[in-house]
């Protein structure tokens, strides 16, 4: 089922800076939804913003835009610190709300958005696309169709990307990166964290180590983590910002996963192929067809999409408010161990 038609749903997007052409760009091809406002504090931002994907209205306002434009929905693309004030008021306006992560810059205030999001009865859901790149969505219907068996053994992730070295790390795209006093783990861990999960179900224990590599950031741009799941296995994350990967496009797949199990292994190489490895047989290529347009498979395409349905058949998104924390409480665990060198069970 469809479930993206249907009358039209008015939208606004608020933020855009660099990563809302991949949000923006989406909301053009889905179809049943009209782009009718875009807001950022920049002025100049906002107009080609406009000028380049569409939206009646431009406002530096988010307030502003709220008492003028009619809205069904707001995709809010701000930094974190501004997270709360913007889900709140739209919230109070009863429109529906898809968030870019991380949610906020601490946990409690992160809590505090579900919360007034919950209390509002408004619908909410986290951007978070990783889970909805195509080649997890591919490996997910891979594990529940049984292809390697039942139980899963080990699941490793591998990212280098190679964009944190020097003087000048991270000021071309995401400059803010440098500040942040946690980085790798709060930025980009939580994508694997939520992908673990996504893949092999929730997580009971943690234990991590962290380091900072490149001297002139604030944060962590290493980690190594290991997961216990739940129902069976553990996850390997293993994630360095600073050296370099020899994928042609490091951002696409954003590395390697191993994937072992009861019967077999699944395998996703850095350009997206994913190959199959039963028990005593040789590894053969898995067919399918990944995109390569927008972010990492179309991901936020995906993400979206899965908003719209949301929306539209009142089912529960896969990122909502709750799922989020449950990905936030493992991130806290992960930085508990890297500081006690033990053993951490995540605490909502």
């Amino acid at each position: 089922m469809n479930n993206v038609d249907g009358p039209k749903l008015r939208g606004a997007v608020v933020g855009a800076g660099y990563f809302s052409q991949f949000h923006f760009d989406s909301w053009k091809r889905i179809p049943g939804v009209e782009l009718v406002a875009v807001c950022d504090s920049n002025p100049a931002a906002a107009e080609r913003a406009a000028k380049t994907y569409g939206g009646d209205a431009v406002f530096t306002d988010h307030a502003k835009m709220l008492g003028e434009v009619e809205l069904d929905f707001v995709d809010i693309v701000t930094r974190p610190d501004t997270h709360l004030k913007l889900v709140g008021d739209f919230a109070a306006a009863g429109v529906a709300i898809i968030c870019q992560k991380p949610l906020a810059p601490t946990v409690a205030e992160a809590r505090k958005i579900v919360d007034v999001a919950c209390a509002a009865g408004i619908r909410f859901m986290v951007h978070e696309n990783f889970r909805f790149q195509p080649w997890y969505r591919e490996i997910k219907e891979l594990l529940d169709s049984g292809v390697v068996g039942k139980n899963v053994h080990t699941i490793t992730q591998r990212n280098r990307m190679g964009d944190g070295w020097g003087d000048d790390a991270y000021l071309a795209r995401q400059p803010y990166f440098q500040t942040m006093e946690q980085f790798l783990i709060f930025e980009a861990g939580i994508h694997t964290i939520d992908t673990f999960r996504f893949l092999a179900g929730e997580i009971d224990r943690v234990w991590c180590m962290h380091r900072k590599l490149n001297p002139v950031i604030a944060g962590e741009d290493t980690a190594i983590g290991i997961f216990q799941f739940a129902r069976s296995g553990v996850g390997v994350y293993d994630a360095n910002r600073f050296n370099e990967s020899t994928a042609e496009n490091p951002r696409y797949t954003f590395g390697e996963l191993l994937v072992e199990c009861d019967g077999g292994t699944i395998r996703l190489y850095d350009d997206a192929r994913i190959t199959i490895q039963p028990l005593g047989q040789p590894e053969t290529p898995h067919p399918y067809q990944p995109s390569r347009h927008g972010f990492a498979g179309d991901c936020v395409h995906q993400t979206q999409l899965h908003f719209v349905r949301g929306l539209r058949s009142g089912e529960a998104f896969e990122t909502d408010g709750p799922s989020y924390l449950k990905s936030i409480a493992v991130q806290e665990a992960m930085y508990r161990s890297a500081e006690t060198m033990m053993w951490e069970s995540p605490s909502e």
